[in-house]
């Protein structure tokens, strides 16, 4: 079973859910006499020294013991089943980080496997022998993962790869002899395939090597053919079948022209590939394309097109006979059962809600494993029974012993903005609200993600215990309403883009039971951006605001992001190095526009953080405080993009409330008398 790739963001900031992190491994920034932080004032946290703070006061008990449950929701991330489906490898954290369990029946006890203070997001078994567990780990958010071996027969693991390069895209042949995934170990910049023996991890051989970004994308059954995609953009990607002894390597997508790559499974007999692309649709559907011919220079006949949505994920059964197929339906996710023979593809009825993990046991094609999150329940695992179509569930998450029927079902609305464009959103409304409620606006990351109905126990909280009401949009540029759509704040149309914050505005103060004289925004990533934007060119309009892991500066943004990355970010963003685009960048960041920003600022970052680098956060700190201006700023040692560890999160969770309802208010509070 390969349940692909697993980001370290796997889950949005909100969710709780931390990033993958590296036992026993050098911190990948050298030890320097520098100070962490450049801002005037900033202190360990008492208790907490690998936590600063500058201007952020004391956290009120009665605030902790009200918030406290909420942080003890739980969730159980699905990361492989073993070969014969009876045993089922978790990611869920019961201490400080995400750890690896085992769960070996229906609700059975979880049985922790790792315990190391970094968290593992990422991890397959070895198919031939369950008792070996190859997974991801870095240190400290950094993100330069490094691949493990754990032996559960002695409960150690063995660091397999150089400890300074980054890997990622693990992925484990059927038959257990081969290991794949992609590293920078070349020159620190491309990402080349490597493969490697199973039963000699550490004699990794390279399996391409080429400009840019490759990673593996599944074995065949045999293990001789490896599927590989070239990654250049969210829209453009392509597919390669490589030999694995010799690398002789042929391209499966058309030279010409470009699409994403969302998915790849071979046929059993390795002559066949089902690939998810939008190449030849405004959606991502599913074709199936022979490996052994030239590539189609028309459309291939798609299998999906009845639904017109996003397929966003597949898993074949190893009998070849059912292809399970996952869609992104306006937010919601639903299950499909494709029979490969007629090509009849039948509804499976699930929760409503999104889907995590899904695949097959390696060697079983009656069971499907998946996991799924709703908007009041934690991501949990579930085995369904192929024949049937009936679910049994295999975990059950806590969520802090909450009632989470108190909890509120979002509403799905749209409004409208320039261009044509009408915005989806979720709107969370707290029950048995009097009056106007202060509105908190989340922006999502990405900028190609998506915001979705799954739990958010920060905005359950922000809702039920607050009663605030809480919009999450998935503004242009935003994955799953099809490539026109995501493709439409690409390079400088950004500038364009940024008219979808007043939108929201406005719809904001359309709504009689909203406050809009009362809105704080919340966004991590280019969600933070957002958040400054909204400050910067809306300052009327917003009253709080809190950036986590941010951009400040578009062109300072795109220099100093990790060398890795940054040609891939420039596709998406245009490149600072041009004059006319730089132009454009430099007048729609924030860092630029500090005079205009009216709003409270609350500022969050990871000092490692290989993405969005802590001098993105330290500057605007620096501009806004020099107008005079109070702001908060926490800064975690260790921490990149995003907080993965629990005694961190808690924290700046807490404090990030406190914030909120200072400058927010509650709903009791009259608007008229609240001051800014």
């Amino acid at each position: 079973m390969n349940l692909g790739p697993l980001a370290p963001l796997l889950v949005s900031l909100l969710s709780g859910t931390p990033a993958a992190a590296t036992p026993a491994q050098p911190a990948q920034k050298p030890a320097t006499a520098q100070a962490p932080s450049s801002v005037p004032g900033i202190a360990p946290l008492p208790g907490q020294p690998n936590l600063l703070a500058s201007g952020v006061p004391a956290i009120p008990p009665e605030l902790r013991r009200r918030v406290l449950q909420y942080l003890e929701s739980r969730s159980a991330n699905l990361l492989d089943v073993s070969q014969d489906g009876k045993q089922v490898l978790i990611s869920t954290r019961f201490a400080d980080t995400n750890q690896l369990h085992l769960v070996e029946q229906p609700l059975g006890a979880r049985f922790q496997l790792t315990f190391t203070p970094e968290p593992i997001n990422s991890a397959q078994f070895l198919p031939t022998d369950p008792r070996v567990i190859f997974f991801l780990q870095d240190v400290g958010g950094g993100e330069f993962f490094q691949v493990f071996r754990l032996d559960r027969r002695n409960g150690r693991s063995e660091l397999l790869t150089d400890g300074k390069s980054r890997h990622e895209q693990l992925d484990i042949s059927d038959d257990g002899r081969w290991l794949a995934y992609g590293s920078t170990g070349r020159n620190g910049k491309d990402t080349d395939v490597y493969v490697a023996p199973t039963d000699n991890p550490k004699q990794a051989r390279r399996l391409t090597e080429a400009e840019g970004t490759w990673y593996p994308a599944g074995f065949s059954r045999d293990g001789s053919k490896l599927l590989v995609t070239q990654f250049r953009a969210a829209d453009d990607s392509d597919l390669h079948v490589v030999d694995v002894k010799t690398g002789e390597r042929r391209q499966v997508t058309p030279k010409e022209g470009k699409g994403s790559i969302d998915g790849a499974a071979l046929t059993p007999d390795g002559r066949s590939v089902y690939l998810i692309t939008d190449r030849y649709s405004d959606f991502a559907e599913l074709y199936k394309l022979d490996v052994d011919k030239a590539p189609p220079t028309s459309a291939p006949p798609s299998l999906t097109k009845s639904i017109r949505w996003n397929v966003e994920a597949i898993a074949l059964s190893p009998d070849g006979k059912k292809l399970a197929v996952k869609t992104n339906e306006d937010g919601y996710s639903r299950l499909y059962l494709l029979d490969t023979k007629s090509g009849a593809l039948s509804p499976v009825e699930i929760p409503q809600g999104v889907m995590g993990g899904l695949g097959f046991p390696r060697g079983r094609s009656d069971v499907l494993a998946y996991a799924l999150t709703t908007s009041k329940s934690p991501s949990d695992v579930y085995l369904l029974d192929v024949r049937t179509k009936k679910s049994t569930r295999w975990t059950r998450s806590e969520v802090g012993g909450l009632d989470t029927d108190t909890f509120v079902e979002p509403e799905l609305v749209r409004y409208p903005s320039t261009d044509g464009v009408k915005v989806p959103a979720f709107l969370y409304m707290p029950r048995g609200a009097k009056g106007k409620v202060p509105v908190v606006v989340i922006w999502h990351g990405g900028p190609e993600g998506q915001s979705r109905p799954n739990l958010s126990t920060f905005m359950q909280y922000a809702a039920v215990e607050l009663g605030m009401a809480v919009l999450v949009p998935n503004v242009r540029g935003s994955d799953g309403y099809g490539k026109s759509y995501r493709a439409m704040d690409d390079g400088v149309k950004r500038e364009q883009s940024l008219a979808d914050i007043g939108a929201t505005l406005d719809y904001i103060a359309s709504r009689p039971e909203l406050d809009a004289s009362r809105v704080g925004v919340y966004g991590g990533s280019y969600g933070g951006y957002m958040v400054l934007a909204s400050v910067a060119f809306f300052p009327e309009r917003i009253r709080a605001a809190v950036d986590v892991v941010g951009i400040s500066s578009l062109a300072t943004f795109l220099q100093n992001t990790q060398a890795y990355r940054r040609d891939l970010r420039r596709a998406e963003y245009g490149d600072e190095r041009d004059a006319e685009v730089r132009k454009v960048q430099e007048r729609i960041s924030p860092l630029n526009a500090v005079e205009r920003i009216k709003a409270a600022l609350f500022v969050q970052q990871g000092a490692n953080d290989p993405r969005v680098p802590q001098s993105e956060a330290e500057q605007i700190v620096k501009a806004v405080r020099n107008r005079g201006a109070d702001v908060w700023y926490m800064l975690a040692l260790d921490e990149g993009h995003g907080f993965g560890k629990k005694a961190n999160r808690d924290t700046i969770t807490m404090a990030t409330f406190l914030f909120l309802e200072k400058h927010l208010g509650s709903p009791s509070t009259a608007a008229s008398g609240s001051s800014r």
